[in-house]
């Protein structure tokens, strides 16, 4: 008789992952009116991808060794270790192609850019809520500048100008409020903050018509907003008694153009009158002294 001994046991012992996550958290009291500070909503306006600083480590596992092979483990190894060896040349050959390394830098460039705008927009914020508002200017237009033409840079580009927007509407400067709304657009058209802060300037203005358009064009992307169509409601009568005031001095103007080119020859517009035909709808001048 021949006595088989069992083969010793092979255990497989692993160390608990450790990771590490750590979070940028901040609270504000303070309502600002500006992307990227808290907003009279309460809600943060941040780019994509800067939402969070947090990172976790990867987990570490130990392997322990068997302390019997077998005739097949060692076909097992054999096959694995060729494989491994062709994986790794396999990326090696690759990581020396100098396409994927430009590709690779680039990314990493257009990265470091993402995070300097965001940073700066950051600065901008913080110098806003400090009521610093030409200071806050000049980090949002350097923000903007380091990236003017990267697609993936349009979220904070439009951000920055909706706040140079707000910088100038806090000093009263409006002309300017109006154009850094409208690059904004130009970026995001359908930026409702950038709408709303036009429309409220164009009706400081008196620019009645310019108004209703932007508010138009909010209810067009949001039509449960009634306040826009209150607006509307109320500016809509101002629009037209504008335009009669301005087809009035117009009117005058051109009368006093005429009188005196008139004037030479001993008329004056009094002189001819325009007489509607009933019939066609065309008018005729007659002369009168």
């Amino acid at each position: 008789m021949v006595a088989i001994e069992p083969l010793p046991s092979t255990d497989i012992e692993s160390k608990p992952s450790n990771s590490t996550t750590t979070g940028v958290d901040s609270n504000s009291s303070n309502r600002l009116n500006v992307d990227g500070v808290v907003s009279s909503s309460g809600d943060k306006a941040t780019a994509a991808g800067y939402a969070s600083d947090g990172y976790e480590t990867a987990s570490e596992t130990e392997v322990g060794d068997d302390d019997t092979v077998s005739d097949n483990s060692d076909k097992s190894y054999a096959v694995e270790h060729e494989h491994q060896q062709q994986k790794s040349e396999e990326m090696s050959t690759v990581s020396k192609d100098p396409t994927y390394e430009d590709a690779l830098n680039d990314d990493e460039f257009k990265q470091k850019l993402l995070a300097q705008m965001n940073e700066a927009k950051v600065e901008g914020n913080k110098l806003f809520g400090e009521r610093l508002y030409e200071e806050a200017l000049l980090k949002y237009d350097y923000a903007i500048q380091l990236a003017p033409e990267m697609s993936s840079s349009s979220e904070i580009r439009s951000i920055c100008h909706n706040n140079r927007a707000t910088c100038f509407f806090k000093l009263g400067k409006y002309e300017d409020t109006i154009k850094e709304c409208s690059k904004a657009l130009e970026i995001n058209p359908t930026y409702m903050k950038s709408l709303l802060r036009r429309g409220e300037v164009h009706e400081k203005l008196e620019n009645y018509e310019e108004a209703i358009a932007d508010m138009k064009k909010i209810l067009e992307l949001d039509p449960s907003n009634y306040q826009c169509k209150r607006t509307i409601i109320r500016l809509e009568p101002l629009a037209i008694q504008k335009r009669e005031k301005m087809k009035e001095e117009m009117l005058g103007k051109l009368k006093d153009m005429g009188d005196s080119i008139l004037g030479k020859f001993g008329m004056s517009v009094d002189n001819f009158k325009a007489v509607k035909d009933p019939n066609t709808g065309s008018y005729s001048i007659s002369f009168q002294r």
